[in-house]
């Protein structure tokens, strides 16, 4: 670090989040340094008997409009953005006594948790800016988990190197640039606009990944910055790291086992896809019946429950090779059980949390749209048919239409007594999926439900669940030929019910 004439090194020391800066402080002090500071931080380190130089002191002028012009000015900004090795840089510090600031400390007020104009900083976004501009001098610091290691360099070797320095620039811009977006969006939300004109993410690394979809290919879990996701509160019981898609199926499956309604519910997912769901009394039965839809597919599968996991689960659980499981809880004789499965993911973890966009890239560019939202309020179905749907049949399409919802397009999902029985998913036309779905049955669907995520288009496809002995069916309609489906599901006995909302899935 550099120092100036008459002054040892100097940091300037200015957090919202103290965690640690007391420490921080006390050791750099230790170390020959001083601290300048300001507002609460500055109280708060000499409460805890830490030296402070006042920022007033430091600068001729105090703190004025409320606060909002403290650290604006050039005893500061001409202190942080000097490069010593210009002479006339230095001459300009000598001629106006500026000292130079080696360090800044400093992280911004979290703008997402209460925002408005005063919490809108000037100060310190500049500050962090001017330090990290100035990188190849300057240190700058804005998060509490980098002290340790800024410690232990200053205390080996006196100084930071250019290696650190450069790395918590970036950090440091990254922060400043979170900051930023989250005063957009606040500004963007008080306009009312589902899509705004611009969409600033910024995205925090948080789990390096085993791999990427395939082994060959690189893989790491990010959230966005200020933003909370379920999995930042998910802890891993047992089992290998996971890798891309244990993580992007799993949010599936999570997501889905929440969306079945308040009994017990199970799914599984594999490649994506749901590709068993079931409602039951209990949370072991509801696993068992999820599983019979496609046990052959459920090899490998992603499990996921709504309900803590039981000893009873986890015994139906032992034959079945399963990647990952994720619940709220666990019974002490269910993980007793699970941990002899030592290839099996355990996950902890709590509800997962509503999102309000989709981003999708491509290359150079990106799709967004609002995120899809099933709507299960009944009163808006509308029975198009002679027959109406009895109660229990209500449920069953009830189920295949949370489910179908969840299914990559195009797709059937039949279902029987809240039971997926058969899920055809990803076909280019409708028929194949309502083929592979009646396969998968065998049978089962008889007197159940039949969900499309999209209007027939055809009455091949009413035709082909009424062969798979459904009695009901569940889709948008919205078609041009919907009176010819309507037709055939009353020549059929059928009743079905338009949503009026469609749920592809890509």
């Amino acid at each position: 670090m550099s120092q100036g004439a008459d002054h040892p090194p100097r940091a300037l020391v200015s957090v919202y989040d103290k965690t640690g800066v007391i420490d921080l402080a006390q050791r750099l002090v230790a170390l020959g340094w001083e601290i300048i500071s300001s507002g609460g931080t500055a109280a708060a380190l000499a409460d805890a008997g830490v030296p402070v130089i006042p920022v007033e002191e430091v600068t001729g002028a105090p703190e004025m409009m409320d606060g909002r012009v403290k650290t604006v000015h050039p005893v500061i900004h001409g202190g942080l953005l000097a490069d010593l090795s210009n002479p006339g840089h230095v001459k300009d510090l000598a001629e106006r006594g500026i000292e130079p600031i080696d360090l800044v400390v400093s992280n911004l007020y979290p703008f997402r948790s209460d925002p408005s104009v005063e919490q809108i900083d000037i100060g310190g976004p500049a500050m962090v800016r001017a330090a990290a501009k100035n990188h190849e001098r300057v240190g700058v610091v804005v998060q509490p988990d980098d002290y340790p290691a800024v410690l232990e360099e200053l205390e080996r070797d006196g100084a930071l190197s250019d290696a650190t320095r450069r790395r918590l620039a970036r950090a440091a811009y990254a922060h400043t640039s979170a900051y930023d977006a989250a005063i957009v969006d606040w500004l963007t939300d008080a306009d009312g606009e589902e899509l705004p004109p611009t969409v600033a993410l910024t995205l925090e690394r948080q789990e390096v990944l085993r791999y990427g979809e395939n082994p060959h290919q690189t893989g790491a879990r990010y959230r966005i910055a200020g933003q909370s996701s379920w999995w930042d509160q998910a802890s891993q019981l047992q089992g290998k790291a996971m890798s891309y898609l244990n993580v992007f199926d799993a949010d599936a499956a999570w997501r889905l086992a929440h969306s079945l309604g308040d009994d017990p519910a199970a799914v599984v997912i594999k490649h994506a896809n749901p590709c068993g769901a079931a409602v039951a009394d209990d949370i072991a039965a509801a696993y068992q019946r999820a599983h019979e839809c496609d046990p052959v597919s459920a090899f490998g599968g992603i499990v996921a429950v709504n309900r803590p996991v039981t000893a009873a689960m986890a015994e139906a659980m032992a034959d079945v090779f399963t990647e990952v499981l994720i619940a709220s809880e666990y019974d002490e004789a269910a993980l007793a059980l699970l941990g002899k499965k030592k290839n099996l993911r355990v996950l902890h973890a709590p509800p997962p949390e509503a999102a309000e966009l989709e981003v999708r890239t491509l290359g150079g560019a990106a799709l967004v749209q609002t995120t899809d939202t099933v709507t299960m309020d009944r009163s808006t179905w509308q029975v198009v048919t002679e027959r109406v749907p009895t109660d229990d049949q209500r449920a069953d399409l009830e189920l295949a239409w949370r489910v179908a919802a969840r299914v990559g397009s195009n797709c059937i999902v039949l279902a029987k007594d809240r039971q997926a029985v058969g899920i055809g998913a990803g076909q280019q036309n409708r028929r194949d999926a309502g083929r592979i779905a009646a396969e998968k049955a065998a049978g089962r669907a008889a007197g159940g439900a039949c969900a499309s995520d999209a209007f027939f288009p055809f009455r091949d496809g009413l035709d082909a669940a009424a062969e798979a002995g459904c009695a009901t069916v569940i889709q948008p309609g919205g078609s041009v030929r919907d009176q010819e489906v309507i037709d055939a599901a009353n020549e059929h006995g059928m009743s079905m019910v338009f949503t009026g909302e469609r749920h592809f899935r890509h």
